[in-house]
């Protein structure tokens, strides 16, 4: 799941009920990031949540491990010729005790909260280029939040070094070709992405080796000559191999996504 933020375009507010209008994706707009999302990538995932009869949940900087921090729903969204524009309602009517709503609420009306970011899946994006530019265009996504939140939260992912490095392998070969030289900050693009990509495959792999390992194992237990559950030892299975499930890194669930997105 990844993260995409903007600055809010709050088209309406009500300050007593907390319904508001805005929008949180902009299409056609390169984004800092190299990104373009284009009109009908939240087409299909909008009619899913339609044809569901669930709201999508309002969350507060995407803290969906807290329930105090689902702080609402989106009554409506579709797609303008402008982006993806949403009508929310945030929980002010009879909070709950600990509810984030009311501060959100504050905040957002003050105007010390200026942005709105979305959880997405990538369902079908590619590298587009032309003779002046290149960016990544985001063409299906599969949307799961929405909400307010006071910095982009994917600011340094792994995630984007390797997609931007992609599109500046593109502007290097294009360098090369007109015989000019290779920008140190190109260079170190590069260097970071090849990194990530190391550290990610790193991870990949060890995950592999703990289900080839569990195969095996269940292999042997069905043959009969496998240990049963009380003859294993303290280092048998993921701590033998030194697997820790907790170490295995966003980036690495970013990278299967990168390479599957198309």
């Amino acid at each position: 799941m990844l993260i995409k933020s903007a600055p809010v375009q709050i088209k309406a507010y009500d300050e007593d009920a907390g319904v508001f209008e805005a929008i949180v994706s902009v299409f056609g707009n390169k984004d800092s990031y190299g990104d373009i999302v284009v009109p009908g990538a939240f087409a299909e995932s909008l009619a899913e949540w339609a044809a569901k009869g669930d709201p999508i949940p309002i969350y507060w900087s995407h803290r969906m491990d807290d329930p105090d921090f689902n702080i609402g729903h989106v009554l409506e969204a579709k797609e303008t010729d402008k982006g993806l524009w949403i009508k929310g309602q945030l929980d002010l009517v009879d909070p709950l005790p600990g509810s984030k709503a009311p501060q959100v609420h504050r905040l957002m009306k003050g105007r010390r909260v200026t942005q709105f970011s979305f959880a997405y899946d990538i369902v079908e994006a590619g590298f587009v280029e032309n003779d002046d530019d290149y960016w990544y265009e985001l063409r299906r996504l599969k949307i799961h939040e929405v909400g307010p939140t006071p910095i982009g939260a994917n600011q340094e992912t792994e995630l984007l070094t390797v997609k931007a490095a992609a599109g500046v392998a593109r502007q290097i070969a294009r360098d090369v070709k007109a015989g000019r030289a290779i920008s140190a900050k190109n260079e170190t693009t590069l260097r970071k992405a090849l990194e990530s990509i190391r550290d990610s495959a790193t991870q990949i792999e060890d995950v592999l080796s703990v289900i080839d390992a569990e195969a095996s194992n269940d292999d042997e237990k069905a043959s009969g000559h496998g240990r049963t559950k009380d003859e294993e030892t303290p280092g048998s299975k993921s701590e033998e191999s030194g697997f820790n499930p907790s170490a295995f890194t966003e980036s690495a669930l970013q990278a299967i996504q990168l390479a599957t997105a198309g």
